[in-house]
């Protein structure tokens, strides 16, 4: 039977000359292909898992391997070396001691093969990430400010410091996972057997049991609070942008560090600017005189009031630029402009001696006025073609 086997190189797809990191890289590659979790009720890739299994047994051990390379599967059969083969079965699974499971399947079942993973769950953990929110004006998000957030989050337990155990008595590591949180389980079915790492039942991963818990957290370590805390909003801050306070978070566990604190910042629309980037826009109406015959006008900016020269004939929709004063950049990185764009005011509610003096000046102008009955005759006569 040993020589209706294939060989064992073919089988891992490696040279006769590969090394042993070759072959280790070799076999958890095709293990992970052809494993009987991932497949199913598929016999063939359960033989093939069991084939590879064969092969790497031998091949990573370098007595067994070099009698291989001398006699091929006659110097591993049993029969031909009772005292070094492969042992009859494929019990010879679980002699891997380079290779472990748990961590070789661990990508496929969510952080452990079989259920539990090789990460012990006892290890220091960072606190969990707090989220809250802060509204401030758009002068407030151009030149910073000071605020005050309430975040309800989880402190370290005044009366045990941490520990979960009542004053005067620690925690007993367990008997079971020793202090690990996890525990190797063997299982084996259909010619072969494997060990797998999973969550120490007996302490639930804690690694020790509490027989009297702190009466102030029950036993957990920490306790929830409100807290109040200062937040400094950087200026130049935009709408949606967040503050990250480190350490502000909930308390780790197992001596893992606090977790931060985000504080999203909404910024109140402004009745006058806008903001795009560091740069802000706003519209400056002005009179048709003013327009035309050029004016000294006072803009408002984030500043305050500044004064600007419009120069005679300036038409609506114009738009000029105030360096400088537009939004602060984050870091006090420069400073952006402002937009002024002019909106000419057309009036309305004249009275008859502003309309006459308007027409008088649309004559000097070379303009003509049409009459109100002659715009009358006009709207008359498209009517009566339709």
């Amino acid at each position: 039977m040993a020589d209706q086997k294939r060989d064992y190189y073919e089988v891992l797809g490696v040279s006769k000359g590969a090394t042993d990191d070759e072959i280790k890289k070799s076999y958890r590659k095709l293990a992970k292909q052809y494993h009987p979790d991932l497949n199913p009720g598929d016999k063939a890739a359960e033989a093939r898992f069991k084939e590879v299994n064969e092969a790497y047994e031998i091949l990573s051990d370098k007595e067994k391997r070099a009698r291989y390379d001398q006699f091929g599967h006659a110097g591993v059969d049993p029969n031909f070396n009772p005292g070094g083969g492969f042992g009859g079965g494929f019990g010879g699974f679980t002699d891997m001691g380079d290779i472990d499971l748990g961590d070789l399947f661990g990508s496929f079942f969510g952080g452990g093969f079989g259920g539990g993973g090789s990460s012990r769950r006892n290890g220091p953990q960072k606190g969990e990430t707090i989220r809250t929110g802060v509204a401030i004006s758009f002068e407030e998000a151009a030149f910073g400010c000071e605020k005050e957030v309430t975040v309800s989050r989880t402190e370290q337990c005044d009366v045990c410091h941490g520990t979960g155990c009542a004053p005067g008595t620690t925690a007993e590591v367990c008997p079971d996972c020793h202090g690990s949180g996890t525990v190797r389980i063997q299982r084996g079915g259909g010619g072969f057997s494997f060990a797998t790492t999973t969550t120490c039942p007996k302490c639930r991963g804690a690694g020790k049991i509490i027989h009297q818990p702190c009466k102030t957290c029950n036993g957990a370590g920490s306790v929830r609070r409100q807290k109040k805390l200062a937040v400094t909003i950087p200026a130049g801050i935009d709408n949606g942008q967040a503050v990250s306070l480190r350490g502000q978070g909930g308390a780790g566990k197992n001596g893992g560090p606090a977790g931060d604190l985000l504080i999203a910042v909404t910024v109140r629309p402004h009745p006058t600017f806008r903001r795009e980037g560091t740069s802000v826009y706003m519209d400056q109406p002005v009179s048709f005189v003013q327009a035309a015959l050029g004016a000294e006008l006072e803009i408002p900016t984030i500043d305050g009031t500044v004064k600007y020269t419009m120069p005679e004939g300036t038409q609506s929709g114009t738009t000029f630029r105030l360096r400088g004063k537009g939004i602060p950049g984050l870091n006090g990185r420069g400073r952006g402009d402002q937009y002024v764009t002019v909106k000419v005011q057309v009036p309305t509610g004249l009275s008859r001696a502003q309309k006459d003096a308007l027409k008088a000046f649309g004559t000097t102008m070379g303009e003509t006025a049409p009459e109100t009955d002659s715009l009358k005759n006009l709207f008359d006569k498209h009517r009566k073609k339709k």
